[in-house]
């Protein structure tokens, strides 16, 4: 890997984090804790993504963190459409799925610096609350990484 697709490398950083892929699986079934287990009380992805009938993600993650309760949470609470899912993939692979609109939500490279820059649940895994280890690169920093990317029109990985 050389050149523009050493771009990539610091995004994936960001997007390989517990808090990114525990929402992004490859499956029906979520992550949960720094540890990606499998998500306790056997939840599931559910037909639009927000749990399965009768167990709801809303059911217990609300609209910000419980802090009390330990259960993080934010607006829109769910998981990603199993078409986004990036866990298990190499680095080139990951770039590949995050730059095809088939996989990616119909976006494109500006779209994506959007949604990473401002969507509420995005933004969560800089402030997972109780117990969850952030991101840890600044979210600013993040996004120059992003925005270098793009810019240079999303070089993936060999």
């Amino acid at each position: 890997m050389s050149g523009d697709a050493d771009l990539f490398g610091p995004v994936a950083d960001v997007l390989e984090h517990p808090r990114c892929m525990n929402c992004h699986p490859r499956s029906d079934i979520p992550l949960q804790t720094d540890l990606r287990r499998v998500h306790q009380m056997n939840i599931q992805r559910g037909p639009a993504d927000m749990g399965a009938p009768g167990a709801p993600c809303a059911a217990c993650h609300g609209s910000a963190n419980r802090e009390i309760a330990g259960v993080p949470g934010a607006p829109h609470w769910q998981l990603a459409p199993l078409s986004m899912g990036w866990q298990g993939l190499g680095r080139a692979e990951l770039c590949r799925a995050l730059t095809d609109p088939a996989l990616n939500g119909e976006r494109d490279l500006a779209a994506l610096v959007e949604h990473m820059s401002v969507d509420p649940l995005v933004l969560w895994g800089w402030a997972p609350g109780v117990d969850l280890t952030p991101v840890p690169v600044p979210h600013s920093d993040f996004v120059v990484q992003l925005m270098a990317w793009a810019e240079a029109g999303g070089p993936c990985p060999d």
